[in-house]
């Protein structure tokens, strides 16, 4: 016995029960409903996808062909529109998640209007924008499951048994739109009991993966900017502590933390790190400070120095009070913030680069490994890199390198039109269009997201919109570039009626009302003309 079935024998013994009260209390409907709401609670999504996420990570740690992917969206009807594609084209939602990006909850939900990528909305967007984006998740579901209850319905009208039997298998053979979200909580907008509450507001909305940097609050820049400022490693496990907590708390016991480290390009740190005995966490990372040996005779007034075998080291302090690392430890403090947020109870670990290099990714991860050999990458995607000149440069040098003649192509020039057609262009985009096949295969990627690519798409889009719209195609540009696409592409949204839920509500006033009920999908309906 299916679930549907059993939901529609539950609420006639509650009819059964209640007596003539309840005569207009048709059960198949209460179940439909029940079915369209199967989630009822942002706790329970957040348990249902961290059992897929935690199942997905053992797959690939089985297999590395078995990787994830996501696409940052920055609406709830963005992520919608994103999962019914998904489902439309590839038939099945698995593997496929969603990303919040901190950059765009700044960019475009802050009520300040736009900002940078600095930790300067309001904290509360980030939750909310969870909850939005699992709410516009489960109006998909709703609305899908009612299209095959009225052609079920249609079925049964006609008679049609074996309709009505395919019918029903779909229906009890459901796949939701609603898949786990990789939520980015920035630095944690504050010290680890500000996280803490933040990330239990997040996980509440439904998250059951938090992303968690490790720069410090009041001076986080976006990853791929420069200023970048992160914090000790013991500050970071205090926060990750915190997040562990707030999972714990709410019951949720397998929730996923992501460990982001900046320090590839994070030249910066405010604090000199306790250390307590030679070669302890704080020695090391104080090791990669720029310092300078003094004696006691060269100290000054209000000079910090580190002792360490018998000399006095003085870091180099900047006018902003901060303290320089030495240039060149990128890597190696990319490998310790890893290995030591790993021991700190992080599950996945995440690696903001410069660029797109499977063998620079690699070669960290490696290192890693050495010490903890499951572990494994979310990586970003960026639209911050410019992935055509990239990835040409990086074909070039692979062409020197086997000996080839590259005397048609300038190193410096590759991203001119003019080599679009060329050998070395094909050679990049195939490289492009295998980067996270083979990043996953050879650095350890299990999940490979785009931050902010809906960002991107909606500027394209409204660009190509209003160019022909209000030039001389007029009416044409949208007839042609976005409408009659719907149709012949079978999108959702030509019947925009539908996508906001006209239908479900006619069904409801249906079931509320009987043949009394008023409904909006009559004969006059211009819907109609897209059926």
């Amino acid at each position: 016995m299916t679930r549907y079935q059993e939901d529609i024998d539950a609420v006639q013994a509650l009819k059964d029960e209640q007596g003539s009260a309840w005569n207009a209390i048709d059960p198949e409907a209460a179940a439909r409903m029940r079915a369209q709401n199967r989630f009822r609670t942002g706790l329970e999504i957040a348990q249902y996808t961290a059992d897929i996420m935690r199942c997905d990570m053992a797959e690939y740690d089985a297999d590395s062909s078995l990787y994830t992917q996501s696409l940052g969206v920055w609406h709830g009807f963005i992520g919608q529109q994103k999962l019914i594609s998904i489902k439309k084209h590839l038939k099945t939602t698995s593997k496929r998640y969603l990303y919040l990006s901190g950059w765009m909850v700044a960019a475009l939900r802050s009520e300040f209007g736009p900002l940078p990528d600095q930790s300067m909305h309001e904290k509360t967007s980030v939750p909310a924008l969870i909850e939005e984006l699992y709410t516009f998740l489960r109006q998909a579901d709703a609305r899908e499951l009612d299209l095959l209850f009225t052609q079920l319905d249609a079925a049964r009208a006609a008679g049609d048994e074996t309709a009505e039997e395919f019918i029903q298998a779909q229906i009890d053979g459901y796949e939701t739109h609603v898949v786990p979200i990789i939520a980015d909580i920035d630095a944690g907008f504050g010290n680890p009991e500000a996280t803490y509450l933040l990330a239990k507001k997040m996980i509440e909305a439904g998250a059951c993966a938090i992303q968690i940097e490790n720069q410090v609050s009041d001076e986080k820049q976006c990853g791929h900017q420069d200023g970048k400022v992160t914090v000790p490693h013991e500050d970071f496990i205090a926060k990750l502590n915190a997040v562990r907590y707030a999972f714990l708390e709410l019951g949720i016991d397998n929730g996923i933390i992501v460990a982001r480290t900046d320090s590839l390009g994070a030249g910066l740190t405010q604090k000199i790190a306790v250390s307590r005995e030679s070669g302890d966490l704080g020695d090391q990372y104080n090791s990669f400070l720029d310092v300078e040996e003094i004696t006691e005779d060269e100290l000054g007034d209000g000079d910090v120095v580190i002792k360490r075998d018998g000399r006095l080291l003085r870091p180099k302090r900047l006018a902003s009070n901060l303290y320089q690392f030495r240039s060149g430890t990128g890597e190696e403090r990319v490998v310790l913030d890893c290995i030591t947020s790993l021991q700190g109870g992080a599950d996945l670990l995440w690696i903001e680069t410069e660029k797109p290099h499977v063998a620079q990714i690699a070669a960290m991860v490696d290192a890693v490994r050495a010490e903890i050999p499951n572990a494994k990458l979310v990586y970003n995607n960026s639209p911050s890199f410019n992935w055509t000149l990239s990835f040409r440069q990086q074909a070039y040098d692979a062409l020197v390198e086997q000996g080839e003649d590259v005397s048609a192509y300038d190193r410096d020039k590759l991203m001119s039109v003019e080599y679009d057609d060329s050998e070395l262009a094909r050679l990049a985009d195939e490289k492009i269009r295998t980067f996270q096949r083979d990043g996953s295969a050879r650095a350890g990627i299990f999940h490979h997201l785009i931050t902010l690519p809906t960002y991107h798409t909606a500027a394209l889009s409204t660009d190509d919109l209003a160019k022909g719209y209000f030039g001389e195609e007029g009416m044409l540009a949208y007839v042609r570039g976005v409408q009659r696409r719907e149709i012949r592409e079978g999108v959702a949204t030509v019947k925009h009626q539908n996508m906001a839920g006209s239908d479900i509500g006619d069904n409801h006033k249906e079931y509320f009302a009987g043949e009394a009920a008023l409904k909006a999908g009559g004969q006059h309906n211009t819907m109609n003309q897209f059926s």
